[in-house]
This record gives structure tokens, sequence and C-alpha cells, in this order.
């Protein structure tokens, strides 16, 4: 008779992934919204948003992302 060992690897719990997916996000969310701060007009106009958009977009609270960024 031949036995099979199941060699699981450690998997993080739910709620560890979760925090650490809302933290990617976090993350992804300052660091864009600082990026879209530094474009100048030129850059700003290649994207088709006016600087009074851009500054709007850039003071928005961390936790009011698209739904398609939220995981």
């Amino acid at each position: 008779m031949a036995y099979i060992e199941n060699n699981a690897c450690y998997t993080a719990p739910h709620s560890q992934v979760r925090s650490a997916a809302s933290l990617r996000t976090i993350y992804n969310v300052w660091r864009s919204r600082r990026a879209l701060a530094a474009l100048d007009d030129a850059a700003l106009q290649d994207v088709g948003l006016s600087r009074l958009e851009a500054r709007a977009e850039v003071n928005r609270p961390f936790w009011d992302v698209p739904a398609t960024w939220r995981n």
C-alpha cells in the first residue's frame, strides 16, 4: 500500500491576506495621487485633466477609490 504525504505549505489566515491587500491599495492610492500632484500643466493636459480636477483628485481621502481598485 502506498502512502502519499501531504506537504502543505503555510497559508496566512484570510484576515491577514485581506489586511495586506488593503495596505497595498492604500499605498498605491497614495503613490498615484502624489505622482498626479507632481505633474505639470502640459502633462495634465496629456491625460485630459485640468489643474483643478487634479487637485480635487489629490485631495480625496485614501479610502475614496474606484471599486475596481478594491480587493
